[in-house]
C-alpha cells in the first residue's frame, strides 16, 4: 500500500514559516571582534554564536552594498531559492531583520521526499509590513529603541526586546499574512446618528468626572466607533485589542437576552461592566490597580499612559490617562460605578438599534462576489473576503491564489499616482477587479461562469451603486 501511495506522487504543501528574526545596531560593535555587541535581540536564541554574527554581518553587506545604489532607500528584501530576507531600519542605526522560509511542495521520488521551494509565492508587500508592524507593537509597549537606550542603555533595551519578542513572535501566523496585514486598517460599525450621538456625549460625560482621562477610544463588537487617539496610534492599539486583547476574554453575553436592564432600575443598577485591564476584583481592599503602559504620539510629545480597557456586553471603551498618574483602588471603583451601568444600557441601545437597521436593510443573500475595500485618509477597512473566527489567524475564505492576485494588483496601485482599474481573468471561474480611486482601493473577486469583460464591469458597477452609494469612484 505505502508503494502505491508513494507511487501517486503524494504532494504535501508546507508552510511558510519564521527561521529566524534578530535586531542589530553596527555602531555598537564597530571593531574586529567585537561582533557580537551589535546583536540586541536574536530568535532563536539557541543558535551558536558565530552564526548568529555571521547572519548579521551578511545583512549588514547587503544593506551597505544596496546603498551604493539607492543612498536613500537600502535594501527591503533579499530573495533567495529557501527563504526570504526582510529589512526594516524603524530608528536611526537600528535593523530588524525577518528571515522567512519560502512555502515547500515535498514530492515522493524513488521513496524519498523532494522539497521545491516555491520561490514567488510570498508577496515583499505583505510581509514587509508585518515587520514594520512587529516595530509598531513594541513601540507602543515599550516606547522607542532610543527610549531604552536613554533609559539604561544596552542592558535595558536588550531586555526590553527580550521580554517582549520573546512572546510577540508566537502570535505571528505568518501562513495566513494577506492584503489586510498591508493595509493594517480599522473596521468601523455602522451606526445611525442618534446613537452616535448617544456615545459622544457619554465619552463627553465620563471624561467630565474622570477628570485625569486624556484619550477615549469607544469599540463594539471588535469593530470602532469613536477614538481620540492619533490615527497611527490607534491602529495599532486596534490590531493590539482586536488579535490579542479581547479574544483572551471571549465569554457568552449575558445582557440583552435575558435580563431587563433598564435604567429606571431603583437604587442599585445592576450593570454588566467589568476591568479587561486592571484589577479582577474591586470588593477585594488588597487587589492591586496595575495597568498596561502604552506610549503614544512618540514622534513627536512622546506621552506615556496607562490603558485602561472597560467592557460592558459587546461594548468596550478604552481610557487613557496621564503614567504618571498611578491609577488607585478607589478611582478603579469610582469609575465601574460611573461607567458600568451606562455602558451597559448604551450597549443593550447599540445592539437593537443595530437590529432594527438590519432587519430594515432585508436580509442580503450570498451575492456572487466578494471584496475588500480600504480607505487610506480614515483607514477603514471593510471585507467579506475574512472571517476573523480565532485570535490569531484571519482567514480568508478564497483561494490561496486569488489572495496573491489582490498582493499583486496592490504592489501595482502603489507604484503609481494616478487612478486606475485593473482586471484579471483568474482561475477558470474567477474574474479580479481592483479599482484605485482618490486614497480609496477596492478589490472584488467575481465568481460566474462564462462572463466576459464586459459583464464583470457592470457587476462591478453594481456592486460600487449597492455597498458603496455614497463613495465616489471615478469611472
Amino acid at each position: 500500500l505505502r508503494m502505491a501511495a508513494a507511487a501517486a506522487g503524494q504532494e504535501k504543501q508546507l508552510a511558510p514559516t519564521l527561521l529566524s528574526f534578530f535586531i542589530y545596531n553596527p555602531k555598537l560593535g564597530p571593531k574586529e571582534g567585537e561582533e557580537e555587541k551589535k546583536i540586541l535581540f536574536y530568535h532563536p536564541n539557541e543558535v551558536e554564536k558565530n552564526e548568529k554574527i555571521r547572519n548579521v554581518g551578511l545583512c549588514e553587506a547587503i544593506v551597505q552594498f544596496t546603498r551604493t545604489f539607492s543612498p536613500t532607500k537600502p535594501a527591503k528584501s533579499l530573495h533567495t531559492q529557501k527563504n526570504r530576507q526582510f529589512f526594516h531600519e524603524p530608528e536611526e542605526n537600528f535593523w530588524m531583520v525577518m528571515v522567512v522560509r519560502n512555502p515547500i511542495i515535498e514530492k515522493h521520488k524513488d521513496g524519498k521526499p523532494v522539497y521545491e521551494y516555491q520561490e514567488e509565492e510570498l508577496l515583499d508587500k505583505v510581509y514587509s509590513s508585518v515587520l514594520q508592524q512587529c516595530y509598531s507593537m513594541y513601540k507602543l509597549f515599550n516606547g522607542t529603541f532610543l527610549k531604552a537606550m536613554e533609559d539604561g542603555g544596552v542592558k535595558v533595551l536588550k531586555e526590553r526586546l527580550e521580554k517582549f519578542f520573546h512572546r510577540y513572535l508566537q502570535t505571528l501566523h505568518l501562513q495566513s499574512c494577506d492584503l489586510l496585514d498591508v493595509f493594517c486598517g480599522i473596521s468601523f460599525f455602522p451606526l445611525d446618528k442618534m446613537t452616535y450621538l448617544k456615545i459622544q456625549s457619554f465619552i463627553n460625560r465620563m471624561e467630565e468626572s474622570l477628570n485625569i482621562v486624556k484619550y477615549t477610544a469607544f469599540l463594539y463588537n471588535d469593530q470602532l466607533i469613536w477614538s481620540g487617539l492619533e490615527q497611527d496610534d490607534m491602529r495599532i492599539l486596534y490590531k493590539y485589542l482586536t488579535t490579542s486583547l479581547f479574544p483572551r476574554h471571549m465569554e457568552p453575553e449575558l445582557a440583552g437576552r435575558d435580563s431587563p436592564i433598564r435604567a429606571e432600575m431603583p437604587g442599585n443598577l445592576q450593570h454588566y461592566g467589568r476591568f479587561l485591564t486592571g484589577p479582577l476584583n474591586l470588593n477585594d481592599p488588597e487587589t492591586k490597580c496595575r495597568f498596561p503602559k502604552i506610549f503614544v504620539n512618540t514622534d513627536d510629545t512622546y506621552e506615556e499612559l496607562h490603558l485602561i480597557v472597560y467592557k460592558a456586553m459587546s461594548a468596550a471603551v478604552c481610557f487613557m490617562i496621564d503614567a504618571s498618574i498611578p491609577p488607585t483602588l478607589e478611582f478603579c471603583r469610582k469609575l465601574d460605578s460611573i461607567v458600568g451601568p451606562q455602558l451597559t444600557v448604551l450597549a443593550s441601545d447599540i445592539c437593537e438599534q443595530y437590529n432594527i437597521n438590519k432587519r430594515i436593510s432585508g436580509a442580503e443573500k450570498e451575492p456572487q462576489f466578494k471584496f475588500i475595500y480600504f480607505n487610506h485618509m480614515n483607514l477603514a477597512e471593510k471585507s467579506t473576503i475574512h472571517m476573523r473566527k480565532t485570535p490569531s489567524v484571519s482567514l480568508a475564505s478564497v483561494h490561496p491564489d486569488l489572495m496573491k492576485i489582490l498582493g499583486d494588483i496592490n504592489s501595482d496601485f502603489s507604484r503609481v499616482d494616478e487612478d486606475e482599474e485593473i482586471i484579471v481573468k483568474a482561475m477558470s471561474d474567477y474574474w479580479v477587479v481592483g479599482k484605485k480611486s482618490d486614497q480609496r482601493e477596492l478589490y472584488v473577486i467575481l465568481n460566474q461562469k462564462n462572463v466576459n469583460l464586459i459583464e464583470v464591469n457592470e457587476e462591478v458597477k453594481k456592486l460600487c451603486a449597492t455597498q458603496f452609494n455614497n463613495i465616489f469612484f471615478l469611472d
